[in-house]
């Protein structure tokens, strides 16, 4: 999908581009899969700052998005393609055979009129969700589950897609965008395709305020707060951090060079990290 320049009558403007959304059908969401969520600005329940740099932003209507995507052996048709301000990709709203609708996630070749099914052995069409132990070496999957029955988990985002390097035993390992690759129950299901609004990662943001309205605060550096504020604050204006170490949070962590991972449980699935370091 082609971006969109604006005319320079302002300096941000000069630089600033957005997508023509020629893609999607429809500016109206359909109102029964619609509902109201309130912005907490990165608050907790004490009303305390738990998540910096989040604000009102503009108030939005939440899409309720299947990610369950149970409704098997039922043909669905795509009636609209819409845009979904809580996610970078575009949402479908299908109609199955028997007269239910359902917003799901959009794919790169999403048209409407277009029949999709989710099956165990729906053919390996782009939109058709189907085992992943049936799927092709060398399509490119997304909307991937990682427990039997559990639902789409990851490659959601905008553009994305794993791709499906083997079938070995019980397993398929798949590519991850992050080059890490995993493996799969082969009873998981994955929808076949990529994600739509590939070029949404090419869109410059432009002006401050733009950046208000998708609930964001402006964000300075450490060394530009006060001692109190931060580890590396202090001294006049912009100095540098003053530490013997690595850099640390504002909570005082390390936060850089260290490892953070620790869901060590989770290598077992994992064949290759995205280092290209070999666990199996």
């Amino acid at each position: 999908m082609p971006l969109k320049k604006y005319h320079p009558y302002t300096p941000s403007r000069r630089t600033m581009t957005g997508l023509t959304y020629e893609e999607l059908t429809t500016m109206k969401p359909y109102k029964k899969l619609t509902v109201a969520r309130k912005n907490r600005a990165g608050r907790n329940h004490a009303g305390r700052i738990s998540v910096r740099h989040q604000w009102g932003g503009h108030k939005k209507m939440y899409r309720i998005v299947d990610f369950k995507l149970e409704k098997m052996d039922i043909p669905a048709v795509i009636e609209t393609i819409e845009y979904d301000p809580y996610r970078s990709a575009f949402i479908c709203l299908v109609c199955y055979r028997d007269g239910e609708r359902r917003y799901v996630l959009a794919h790169k070749e999403a048209s409407v009129g277009q029949e999709i099914l989710i099956s165990a052995d729906a053919k390996p069409v782009a939109g058709n969700r189907l085992e992943i132990g049936n799927i092709p070496t060398g399509f490119a999957v997304h909307n991937v589950e990682l427990i039997v029955g559990h639902g789409a988990k990851i490659i959601r985002s905008a553009g994305s897609s794993a791709l499906v390097t083997s079938q070995e035993g019980e397993y398929t390992q798949l590519k991850m965008p992050s080059g890490e690759i995993r493996r799969v129950h082969k009873k998981c299901f994955a929808t076949i395709g990529q994600v739509s609004n590939e070029d949404w990662n090419q869109i410059v943001i432009g002006k401050a305020w733009r950046s208000r309205w998708m609930n964001k605060r402006p964000t300075v550096l450490g060394s530009s707060m006060n001692p109190v504020d931060h580890p590396h604050g202090g001294w006049e204006g912009h100095q540098s951090i003053g530490q013997r170490k690595w850099p640390k949070t504002p909570t005082g962590k390390l936060a850089r060079g260290v490892k953070t991972r620790n869901r060590k449980h989770t290598n077992r699935w994992i064949v290759r990290t995205r280092a290209g370091k070999l666990l199996w």
